[in-house]
């Protein structure tokens, strides 16, 4: 199926569902929906990386710190978030990601999506979907702070990540 023929839940700024549409619409006309962001870390505690295909819809080409992606009509985000997870790091029988808050993005500019974060640890060996990835590392946390600067970072994925950073620091 072609990406944006996929059925999307639209919402309000409460989370609500107000209609349903599929993404490519959703997208055209900066329609509120659902997605998952979820980090995965290796047994190592080094954080998945990669960089999107160019043909993706939103942010092509761009570096992403988080594996994830929209929820479907009628999808809780814990299942999108197990199903993305799976799906974008080509493996099955991950543990099933925690979830650690939810948040509203919005870039002012058409763009807004209400946003739940988990957490993951995979052991498992990653073969990342070609159509999905471009490049993918596992990298510490020192080696992320030194690209944060470099690479051209999802801006979606760069808040969750501030986002995150705060929870964690109990803030």
């Amino acid at each position: 199926m072609n990406p944006a023929d996929e059925i999307l839940d639209i919402v309000d700024e409460h989370d609500r569902v107000v209609a349903q549409v599929p993404r490519g619409e959703a997208y055209a006309r900066g329609l509120r929906h659902r997605a998952v962001f979820v980090e995965v870390r290796d047994a190592a505690g080094r954080l998945f990386v990669h960089r999107r295909t160019a043909t993706k819809l939103v942010f092509p080409s761009l570096y992403d710190l988080f594996v994830g992606g929209v929820v479907g009509a009628g999808e809780s985000y814990d299942e999108a978030a197990l199903r993305e997870a799976e799906e974008e790091l080509g493996v099955t029988g991950l543990p099933r990601p925690a979830h650690l808050f939810t948040f509203l993005y919005d870039d002012g500019a058409g763009k807004s999506w209400w946003s739940a974060v988990y957490e993951v640890r995979c052991e498992l060996p990653v073969r990342p979907q070609a159509e999905e990835v471009q490049w993918h590392g596992f990298l510490s946390d020192d080696e992320v702070g030194r690209r944060l600067g470099e690479w051209d970072w999802v801006p979606d994925g760069l808040a969750a990540y501030e986002r995150l950073r705060a929870f964690r620091a109990g803030r």
